[in-house]
């Protein structure tokens, strides 16, 4: 099955076609600044890169370019939209309503809409991307899969915040957690890496990234997870301060007379690595001043792992065995030394990396532990896209 996979963004739409077979991305690409202009990029049979301007008003347009693209003889990738089985769409927020992926019917639009409340800078480009495709190509299905799905299994004393429980009742506030589709595919690689029954293995899964987060998975299940009501709660990332105390943001808008939205602004874009370095939100920039004997720059590496150890550490203690302590995306995968910083120490609880091994991981799945540990680390990496198409064909085949 060949499936279109989108995630559209409020001013962008991203996407990937991925046959199922072979789990081969045929092509990717994507259109950013859409509503001004607007910039198509995608990459070639011979993996070139290739960008053009183009006019693209709304998501509508920016798909037609895409489809246009797709179909193109000079490029190979198909000779007809009628290749195109499925199509698999990123949605960020499902709420209590969805716990594994659909297919997108006028109930699912409507609730979709309904989550866009709770997730206001997410859910509403995600659904302009559903109906552009309703628009452009209305007889080829869609699904829906969704970052929160897969940590619905997590248990009440989980998810539910220390707040007066008639506002989880009126207004559904509680822990929801985010990188779901990213969680359930590199547990279940490691799984199949380990040779260990996926409904038997207990993992921690480290998505570290710009966006971070957290989650203990036992048999094969989410129970627990760092984000939060939003993906601002947690461990510390690129621009978002991750879990802080409260009563600051009463303190900084009577100090600094602030209102919400500019509060908000400063937790979500100005925090985290950006707002602790004062150099950027890029780690490898923040590790090379460290390197050159800037402080702050230590300082905020610091923090960072400090962070992420206080997650490790409490879902070891909620899982009692761990099979695995998984890293992934854009930091897990590629920062040796964070790796190895989030893990120093825990030689006595039977994890213990193999430096060497951490130091040259690259590209493909690795166990960065010694020959015969219980407990293993591994990198593993991550591939949302691909999880969404798999999921688009399994819910189509149902």
């Amino acid at each position: 099955m060949k499936v279109l996979v989108i995630n559209a963004g409020s001013s962008s739409l991203k996407y990937q076609l991925i046959d199922t077979i072979t789990h081969q991305s045929i092509t990717k690409g994507i259109v950013e600044r859409i509503g001004a202009d607007a910039e198509f990029s995608f990459s070639t049979r011979d993996d070139r890169k290739i960008k053009s301007a183009i006019d693209a008003k709304n998501h509508t347009q920016a798909l037609t370019y895409v489809l246009d693209n797709l179909k193109d003889p000079a490029n190979a990738f198909i000779k007809s939209l009628d290749e195109i089985d499925a199509i698999g769409h990123r949605v960020v927020h499902g709420a209590e309503e969805f716990s594994a992926s659909v297919r997108i019917e006028e109930k699912v639009i409507k609730a979709i809409e309904k989550c866009c409340e709770i997730a206001p800078l997410h859910n509403p480009p995600n659904l302009q991307g559903i109906l552009a495709c309703r628009e452009v190509l209305p007889d080829t299905p869609q699904v829906a899969v969704f970052d929160t799905a897969f940590h619905q299994t997590m248990p009440k004393s989980s998810y539910l915040y220390a707040i007066p429980y008639e506002f989880y009742e009126k207004y559904g506030i509680r822990r929801y957690g985010f990188h779901g589709t990213s969680h359930r595919y590199v547990t279940m690689k490691a799984a199949e890496f380990l040779d260990k029954k996926l409904d038997e293995f207990n993992c921690i899964t480290c998505h570290l990234g710009n966006g971070s987060s957290i989650a203990a998975v036992k048999n094969g299940r989410s129970v627990d997870t760092s984000m939060g009501y939003t993906p601002l709660e947690g461990v510390v990332m690129g621009t978002r301060s991750g879990s802080i105390d409260p009563a600051i943001v009463f303190y900084l808008m009577k100090k600094e007379n602030l209102d919400a939205k500019q509060v908000d602004d400063i937790l979500n874009k100005k925090s985290g690595l950006l707002g602790l370095s004062g150099i950027s939100n890029d780690l490898r920039t923040i590790w090379q001043e460290e390197l050159k004997g800037n402080e702050r720059a230590a300082v905020t590496r610091d923090v960072l792992v400090k962070s992420i150890r206080k997650y490790i550490g409490a879902y070891m203690v909620e899982l009692g065995t761990v099979d695995a302590i998984i890293f992934t995306a854009g930091i897990g995968e590629n920062d040796w030394n964070i790796r190895e910083r989030c893990v120093s120490g825990l030689e006595n609880f039977g994890i213990v990396l193999d430096n060497q091994v951490n130091r040259d991981a690259k590209g493909a799945i690795t166990d960065l532990s010694p020959f015969g540990m219980k407990t293993h680390v591994l990198m593993v990496p991550t591939n949302e896209e691909l999880m969404i198409a798999l999921d688009t064909e399994g819910v189509l085949k149902k």
